[in-house]
């Protein structure tokens, strides 16, 4: 009998200046345990993608059979043409041209793509549309997930896989604006936000989300994903 092999999926990753473990402090590109263990849960294989010039992004997609952009730092206001709110994060600018670089790549190669909290955000740049820079009930306090209620938009791939309305752990103060080209929301909280966006008009399977699945139990999102990534 032949086994089939675990899609590979790719995970972008943090590049920090300092971290620290055992005697060391050193600069380290890490991620947060949740997404590999993630992908692992929902029957993919999970590698670390970090930071490299933004010329090797079709390459290294191309070694993928699925990708992940992972949450992390504000997106650098000047992407989008707006003005440095007060309350925006320091510029993570390595970071932001790799993964718009891996983010093409991947729609030009019809790669299946998943974005989480600044991926969904930086997804949406990538397409030309804008964000909200701050808004307030969707972070409980600094390092702490909170939780609130998303509903699925009828019809879409969002409500394809989670077709009821589920409390999702949530950590952000950005959000999508004006969308993207191409994007429609597929996924709204009880605010009005923006929760999901997909690209129906897409080669292969793309969908961001605004929280975090990798801080919860629900793998209905990633094994979409890793489906796709394996079809």
């Amino acid at each position: 009998m032949t086994v089939r092999p675990r899609p590979l999926i790719g995970v972008s990753t943090y590049l920090e200046s300092v971290a620290r473990w055992g005697v060391w402090e050193l600069e380290a590109a890490l991620l947060p345990a949740g997404y590999p263990r993630l992908v692992q849960r929902a029957g993919g294989l999970a590698c670390m993608v970090p930071p490299d010039t933004p010329e090797h992004a079709a390459q290294t997609v191309a070694r993928l059979d699925g990708l992940v952009i992972a949450g992390g730092p504000d997106v650098d206001p000047a992407r989008y043409g707006a003005e440095r709110s007060p309350r925006t994060g320091p510029p993570a600018h390595e970071r932001d041209a790799w993964e718009l670089a891996l983010i093409d790549a991947a729609l030009a190669a019809g790669v299946p793509l998943l974005g989480i909290c600044r991926g969904m955000q930086l997804l949406n740049v990538a397409l030309g549309g804008t964000l909200v820079q701050h808004l307030d009930g969707h972070a409980e306090k600094a390092g702490v997930f909170g939780r609130h209620p998303v509903e699925p938009v009828p019809g879409t791939l969002y409500a394809d896989l989670v077709p009821e309305d589920t409390a999702v752990p949530t950590y952000h103060h950005q959000a999508v604006e004006r969308l993207g080209r191409g994007l429609v929301p597929s996924a709204y909280a009880a605010d009005g936000t923006v929760e999901a966006v997909e690209l129906p008009s897409a080669r292969s399977w793309v969908l961001a989300v605004q929280w975090h699945p990798e801080m919860g139990e629900d793998l209905r999102v990633m094994r979409g994903l890793v489906a796709a990534a394996g079809s």
